[in-house]
């Protein structure tokens, strides 16, 4: 496990350095939305509700969308004016009995485990949780928002748990269930008879995942039958940028040995244009082009061409 948080627990004026570890994870079966006829997976863009164009990250910004449906956008420097907090201390604010936390509460688990040099007051801290069978009620700062929390022991470790605020928890409103319904005598003690027969302590391993095992078997079944679709290759967004690249330095390249063809074939003689090969006769009848004003030149340019062409 890697740690998320360090930091230190505030228990009075002892300070017990820490570190957090998210004490579960998901194992639910994760799919991908992919392209049943060739396995490609699904891209989505983000495009605006009102010009029908794709934004670019940069220009996503926060909003708040207020009762009415108005539409409020925060920036950059209105976030920076919120509270938030940096600390890194768990600091225990009162020790409350276990009953009076509803487990409803209860949001994310974490491990702390102790620095070397905070060993000693992390025993001492866990043993008195234990002792008092009380949780200890904190105040912590993750990712900068300060947030409710309770320090338990479980199996030795000093658990934080996270919790919900007061207001994040629906309240149960249903008509049909009014404090005026109750079961009868008789019926309650049918009902108390069929709890005593299913008694029994809570085994966890007693209990599977069947669908999370059931499709990982249907998954390795289609794999050892050969039911696996080759998923090209997607195509790059800059593929078009890197053609455009290489056709740049092809030319460049291009230009580069014209240039020294045309610098080589300047020296007079026919074993040059003899040894410099077809790049060298079309520099030739180049600069004969350009010498047809002068017959006198055009004359020697043609005797040269059928000395050339004598010696190869």
């Amino acid at each position: 496990m890697r740690a998320i948080w360090k930091g230190a627990v505030s228990f009075g004026l002892v300070n017990v350095p820490v570190r957090l570890f998210s004490a579960t994870e998901n194992h639910d079966v994760q799919f991908r939305q992919v392209h049943e006829k060739d396995g490609g997976r699904i891209k989505y863009q983000r495009v605006c509700a009102i010009d029908g164009e794709e934004v670019a990250y940069a220009d996503i910004a926060k909003g708040y969308e207020a009762a009415d449906g108005q539409m409020v956008v925060l920036t950059d420097e209105d976030m920076k004016g919120l509270p938030s907090r940096s600390s890194k201390e768990i600091s225990i604010e009162k020790f409350v009995p276990s009953e009076q936390i509803d487990p409803l509460l209860f949001d994310k688990s974490y491990y702390l485990e102790p620095d070397k040099t905070g060993l000693k007051p992390y025993i001492l801290l866990r043993d008195a949780l234990e002792k008092a069978d009380r949780m200890a009620l904190v105040t912590v700062a993750v990712r900068t928002r300060m947030t409710l929390a309770v320090l338990r022991v479980r199996e030795n470790v000093i658990v934080l748990q996270t919790l919900l605020w007061a207001d994040e928890v629906r309240a149960p409103e249903f008509e049909s269930l009014d404090d005026d319904t109750h079961a009868t005598a008789k019926e309650l003690a049918m009902a108390s008879s069929l709890v005593d027969s299913l008694s029994g302590d809570y085994e966890p391993d007693e209990f599977e995942d069947d669908y999370s095992e059931a499709v990982t078997a249907l998954v390795a079944t289609k794999i050892e039958g050969g039911e696996i679709t080759e998923t090209p290759e997607a195509k790059s967004d800059d593929t078009e940028v890197i053609d455009l690249l290489a056709a740049l330095q092809r030319s460049v390249d291009k230009a580069k040995a014209a240039k020294g063809s045309r610098a080589d074939s300047a020296g007079p003689g026919p074993a040059s244009e003899s040894a410099s090969g077809d790049g060298a006769k079309t520099t030739k009848k180049a600069a004969a082009k350009k010498s047809t004003t002068k017959k006198s030149a055009a004359k020697k340019t043609t005797a040269k061409k059928t000395t050339a062409k004598k010696s190869a």
